[in-house]
Protein backbone atom coordinates (compact mmCIF):
# COMPACT_ATOMS: atom_id res chain seq x y z
CA UNK A 1 0.00 0.00 0.00
CA UNK A 2 2.60 2.27 0.78
CA UNK A 3 4.36 1.67 -2.00
CA UNK A 4 1.71 2.08 -4.63
CA UNK A 5 1.46 5.53 -3.08
CA UNK A 6 4.80 6.16 -3.07
CA UNK A 7 4.91 5.83 -6.40
CA UNK A 8 1.86 7.72 -7.51
CA UNK A 9 3.23 10.71 -5.53
CA UNK A 10 6.33 10.32 -7.33
CA UNK A 11 5.46 10.47 -10.24
CA UNK A 12 2.22 12.98 -10.34
CA UNK A 13 4.88 15.20 -8.63
CA UNK A 14 7.80 14.76 -11.92
CA UNK A 15 5.02 15.03 -14.11
CA UNK A 16 3.90 17.98 -12.52
CA UNK A 17 7.28 19.90 -12.18
CA UNK A 18 7.67 18.60 -16.10
CA UNK A 19 4.54 20.31 -17.12
CA UNK A 20 5.50 23.67 -15.37
CA UNK A 21 9.01 23.71 -16.51
CA UNK A 22 7.17 23.36 -20.39
CA UNK A 23 4.91 26.30 -19.94
CA UNK A 24 7.76 28.47 -19.25
CA UNK A 25 8.80 31.36 -22.01
CA UNK A 26 12.84 30.17 -20.97
CA UNK A 27 13.32 26.72 -22.48
CA UNK A 28 16.34 24.45 -21.01
CA UNK A 29 19.06 26.43 -20.72
CA UNK A 30 21.81 23.79 -21.85
CA UNK A 31 20.98 23.58 -25.16
CA UNK A 32 23.65 22.66 -27.32
CA UNK A 33 25.22 20.53 -25.07
CA UNK A 34 26.59 20.39 -21.11
CA UNK A 35 27.36 24.32 -19.56
CA UNK A 36 29.84 23.76 -16.18
CA UNK A 37 28.57 27.50 -15.44
CA UNK A 38 25.43 25.35 -14.82
CA UNK A 39 26.55 23.22 -11.74
CA UNK A 40 26.29 24.26 -7.96
CA UNK A 41 27.09 22.44 -4.54
CA UNK A 42 26.34 23.50 -1.13
CA UNK A 43 24.83 21.60 1.71
CA UNK A 44 21.91 22.79 4.42
CA UNK A 45 21.52 21.71 8.55
CA UNK A 46 18.43 20.08 9.59
CA UNK A 47 17.31 20.70 12.55
CA UNK A 48 14.00 18.65 14.35
CA UNK A 49 12.71 18.95 17.43
CA UNK A 50 9.36 16.93 19.13
CA UNK A 51 7.97 15.77 22.28
CA UNK A 52 11.29 13.75 23.59
CA UNK A 53 13.34 13.97 20.96
CA UNK A 54 15.70 16.10 18.62
CA UNK A 55 16.96 15.45 15.49
CA UNK A 56 20.25 17.43 13.75
CA UNK A 57 22.07 16.10 10.19
CA UNK A 58 24.08 17.49 7.83
CA UNK A 59 23.84 17.23 4.06
CA UNK A 60 25.94 18.24 1.61
CA UNK A 61 24.53 18.55 -2.48
CA UNK A 62 26.08 18.35 -5.96
CA UNK A 63 23.61 19.28 -8.76
CA UNK A 64 22.77 20.98 -12.61
CA UNK A 65 20.21 23.69 -12.98
CA UNK A 66 18.48 22.54 -15.75
CA UNK A 67 16.33 25.49 -16.63
CA UNK A 68 15.98 28.58 -14.90
CA UNK A 69 13.37 26.68 -13.30
CA UNK A 70 14.46 23.48 -12.06
CA UNK A 71 17.44 21.99 -10.07
CA UNK A 72 18.28 18.48 -9.75
CA UNK A 73 21.25 17.37 -7.43
CA UNK A 74 22.43 14.31 -5.33
CA UNK A 75 23.48 14.58 -1.37
CA UNK A 76 24.36 12.51 1.04
CA UNK A 77 22.64 12.22 4.43
CA UNK A 78 24.22 12.39 8.11
CA UNK A 79 21.90 12.39 10.43
CA UNK A 80 21.30 11.93 14.66
CA UNK A 81 18.39 11.38 16.55
CA UNK A 82 18.05 11.29 20.71
CA UNK A 83 14.79 10.33 21.96
CA UNK A 84 13.25 9.72 25.52
CA UNK A 85 10.07 7.87 26.44
CA UNK A 86 7.52 9.06 28.92
CA UNK A 87 9.18 6.02 31.40
CA UNK A 88 13.05 8.02 30.72
CA UNK A 89 14.33 5.06 28.18
CA UNK A 90 16.35 6.43 25.85
CA UNK A 91 16.73 5.59 22.07
CA UNK A 92 20.07 7.17 19.85
CA UNK A 93 19.52 6.69 16.54
CA UNK A 94 22.53 6.98 13.43
CA UNK A 95 21.63 7.31 9.52
CA UNK A 96 23.11 7.90 6.63
CA UNK A 97 22.55 7.74 3.28
CA UNK A 98 22.27 9.13 -0.42
CA UNK A 99 19.48 10.79 -2.06
CA UNK A 100 18.68 13.10 -4.84
CA UNK A 101 16.09 16.37 -5.09
CA UNK A 102 14.19 18.16 -7.73
CA UNK A 103 13.64 21.58 -6.40
CA UNK A 104 10.96 24.12 -8.87
CA UNK A 105 10.89 27.67 -8.65
CA UNK A 106 7.40 29.30 -9.49
CA UNK A 107 9.06 32.31 -8.17
CA UNK A 108 12.20 34.31 -8.04
CA UNK A 109 12.63 33.00 -4.03
CA UNK A 110 10.05 30.59 -3.91
CA UNK A 111 10.79 27.06 -4.49
CA UNK A 112 8.77 23.51 -4.39
CA UNK A 113 11.43 20.21 -3.37
CA UNK A 114 10.41 16.54 -3.37
CA UNK A 115 13.57 14.22 -2.68
CA UNK A 116 14.02 10.35 -1.99
CA UNK A 117 16.71 9.45 0.62
CA UNK A 118 17.79 6.23 1.52
CA UNK A 119 18.92 5.58 5.08
CA UNK A 120 21.24 2.84 6.65
CA UNK A 121 19.97 3.40 10.36
CA UNK A 122 21.97 2.42 13.65
CA UNK A 123 19.63 2.16 16.51
CA UNK A 124 20.97 2.18 20.01
CA UNK A 125 18.34 1.46 23.01
CA UNK A 126 19.64 2.23 26.41
CA UNK A 127 16.87 1.13 28.74
CA UNK A 128 16.27 2.96 32.48
CA UNK A 129 17.40 -0.19 34.71
CA UNK A 130 20.77 -0.04 32.52
CA UNK A 131 22.05 -2.08 29.09
CA UNK A 132 21.56 -1.47 25.72
CA UNK A 133 20.41 -2.98 22.30
CA UNK A 134 21.90 -2.12 19.26
CA UNK A 135 19.27 -3.03 15.75
CA UNK A 136 20.29 -2.04 12.52
CA UNK A 137 18.15 -1.10 9.44
CA UNK A 138 17.46 0.50 6.33
CA UNK A 139 14.33 2.42 4.89
CA UNK A 140 13.35 5.04 2.30
CA UNK A 141 11.74 8.43 2.67
CA UNK A 142 10.45 10.47 0.34
CA UNK A 143 10.41 14.39 1.63
CA UNK A 144 8.15 16.78 0.02
CA UNK A 145 8.07 20.64 1.26
CA UNK A 146 8.69 24.14 -0.08
CA UNK A 147 11.29 27.13 1.40
CA UNK A 148 12.47 30.10 0.62
CA UNK A 149 15.50 31.86 -1.12
CA UNK A 150 17.61 35.12 -0.47
CA UNK A 151 19.95 36.17 -3.31
CA UNK A 152 18.88 34.20 -6.27
CA UNK A 153 18.80 35.94 -9.52
CA UNK A 154 19.59 34.65 -13.59
CA UNK A 155 22.98 34.44 -13.34
CA UNK A 156 24.04 33.88 -10.05
CA UNK A 157 22.69 30.83 -8.05
CA UNK A 158 24.85 31.32 -4.97
CA UNK A 159 22.00 31.80 -2.03
CA UNK A 160 20.77 30.83 1.00
CA UNK A 161 17.77 29.11 1.20
CA UNK A 162 15.38 28.40 4.23
CA UNK A 163 12.49 25.71 4.10
CA UNK A 164 10.21 22.75 5.37
CA UNK A 165 10.00 18.99 4.23
CA UNK A 166 7.51 16.58 5.57
CA UNK A 167 8.09 12.33 5.21
CA UNK A 168 4.94 11.57 3.01
CA UNK A 169 5.70 7.73 3.50
CA UNK A 170 5.90 7.68 7.51
CA UNK A 171 7.70 4.03 6.79
CA UNK A 172 8.63 2.31 10.33
CA UNK A 173 12.21 4.01 11.96
CA UNK A 174 12.00 6.30 9.50
CA UNK A 175 14.20 9.22 10.80
CA UNK A 176 11.29 11.93 10.03
CA UNK A 177 8.93 10.34 12.31
CA UNK A 178 8.47 9.87 16.12
CA UNK A 179 8.02 7.19 18.14
CA UNK A 180 4.69 7.48 17.96
CA UNK A 181 5.13 7.24 14.05
CA UNK A 182 3.53 10.75 13.25
CA UNK A 183 5.19 12.62 11.09
CA UNK A 184 8.09 15.08 12.02
CA UNK A 185 8.61 18.85 10.10
CA UNK A 186 12.06 18.75 9.11
CA UNK A 187 13.56 22.77 8.97
CA UNK A 188 15.86 22.62 6.52
CA UNK A 189 18.45 25.38 6.11
CA UNK A 190 21.56 25.91 3.81
CA UNK A 191 24.03 27.54 1.08
CA UNK A 192 23.99 27.04 -2.18
CA UNK A 193 26.91 27.34 -4.21
CA UNK A 194 26.90 28.50 -7.86
CA UNK A 195 30.23 26.74 -9.97
CA UNK A 196 32.39 28.66 -12.69
CA UNK A 197 29.38 31.11 -12.74
CA UNK A 198 32.34 34.05 -13.04
CA UNK A 199 31.44 37.75 -14.43
CA UNK A 200 29.18 35.67 -16.88
CA UNK A 201 27.08 34.49 -14.10
CA UNK A 202 24.94 30.79 -14.87
CA UNK A 203 21.38 29.67 -15.88
CA UNK A 204 20.67 32.39 -18.16
CA UNK A 205 21.15 35.85 -17.97
CA UNK A 206 19.55 39.00 -16.43
CA UNK A 207 17.00 38.59 -13.44
CA UNK A 208 13.71 36.63 -13.30
CA UNK A 209 10.67 38.09 -14.57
Amino acid sequence: MKQGLFRFVLVTFFSASALFVNAQDDEVTSVGGFKKENLFTGGNLNLGFFNGGTMLGVTPHFGYSITKWLDLAVSLNYTYITQRDPFDNRLRQTNIGPGAFMRIFPLQNIYLQGKYEHNFIRLKGLPVGGGSAIVRDDVGSFLVGAGYTSGRFAGNNTYYYFGVLFDILKNPNSPYTDNAGRIVPVVNAGFNIGLFQGRRGGVGGGRFR
